[in-house]
């Protein structure tokens, strides 16, 4: 996993693009084309499938046939946790926001019979537009980079404000109480991974409940709305977002909170002089071009989602350094992430002491 608010400037050579399907993801080809001549008759005959780069949890390809370019997103296979790797809710909500503003890539279908490919998948549009993985968008003109933010706040915007039970996913989550269910669970998931004693994570655990704002709302959330997770075209606009895989209904402010964490851990995002010379919003700009078009006043609590989202994210991370401890998870890249978990912990309860002691 890529956290949201991580920056790596190399990451469009290491994950954009295909490569040829690994051993282990291959699947029956001929499954699919029947697949393909029963539900989409206007495909036509495949000529190639490629596996994307991308580290995706769910496998993802490049299906490209006669007359057109797919994209499919599998379950991988193996034994998996029962609620993981869920593409038929992906598929579930990239369709339930075809009519809306949200832009996302046109859906063919989802196949949950396991019999034809080997695990249940879903087919959407290969949307050819560019990827970024540097938020600084180092290559980028500052009007270029304007554009690229300004996009990316408008869709989120755009989200937030979709009527959930209009599109029918009325059933998509739980509504209410998203942040108090959030905490209680990367509090289990953390105290299950935990490898040392980190006294701040002690002390958020001990904070986070007591202190949550009472100002409740619903509305779907992406979950894990970054750069990398979007497609953009040539007018530097959102043509599609990816990667629904940890979307639900939930709370807008802490979705959008989660996204914009890099202003507080990327050094030149915390500069302001050096976001105003490079066209990129300061973080208080970015919070206000999101309630121009919301209404929602971010002021007030804005704090506490900081915290709680980095206190989520810290969770995450010592997820992957308990695997390193139960030997399921490759060594080194997993360490790294996990080192960075009492650094993240100690940022946490900074604010709190700063904002709330």
């Amino acid at each position: 996993m890529n956290d949201s608010n991580s920056n790596n400037p190399d990451g469009n050579k290491i994950f954009s693009g295909t490569k040829e399907v690994a051993e282990n993801l291959k699947f029956n080809e001929l499954g699919l084309q029947g697949w393909l001549n029963d539900n989409i008759a206007s495909a036509g005959k495949i000529l190639e499938i490629a596996q994307f780069k991308g580290g995706q949890s769910n496998p993802t390809y490049k299906i490209t046939t006669e007359n057109k370019k797919f994209v499919l997103r599998r379950k991988p296979p193996g034994v998996l946790l029962p609620s993981a790797h869920a593409v038929d809710r992906e598929y579930k909500v990239m369709t339930a926001l075809q009519e809306t503003k949200v832009p996302v890539p046109k859906t063919y279908g989802l196949c949950e019979d396991e019999e034809i490919i080997g695990t249940p998948f879903f087919i959407m549009d290969f949307l050819d537009g560019s990827i970024y993985w540097d938020l600084l968008l180092s290559d980028k003109s500052p009007a270029e980079r304007k554009q690229i933010y300004a996009s990316k706040n408008n869709v989120i915007a755009q989200l937030h404000m979709v009527d959930y039970e209009a599109v029918g996913l009325s059933n998509y989550g739980k509504p209410g109480n998203y942040i108090a269910r959030q905490v209680s669970r990367w509090t289990k998931q953390y105290i299950a991974s935990e490898t040392q004693d980190i006294p701040a994570m002690n002390n958020l655990i001990d904070w986070l409940p007591s202190n949550i704002p009472d100002e409740d709302e619903t509305t779907i959330v992406h979950g894990d709305y970054r750069l990398d997770n979007m497609v953009f075209n040539t007018n530097n606009n959102i043509m599609g977002v990816l990667d629904w895989e940890l979307s639900t209904l939930g709370h807008p402010i802490a979705d959008f909170n989660y996204h914009c964490i890099s202003w507080r851990n990327i050094p030149e995002l915390s500069d302001q002089k050096f976001c105003q010379e490079n066209g990129i919003p300061t973080e208080k700009e970015y919070m206000n071009m999101y309630s121009e078009i919301t209404g929602k006043n971010l002021d007030e609590h804005w704090e506490f989602y900081t915290i709680f989202n980095i206190f989520k994210l810290a969770g995450i991370l010592q997820g992957i350094m308990g695997r390193v401890r139960d030997g399921t998870a490759a060594s080194k890249h997993a360490e790294e992430r996990g080192n960075q978990v009492a650094p993240l912990a100690e940022a946490a309860w900074g604010l709190v002491e700063k904002n709330y002691k």
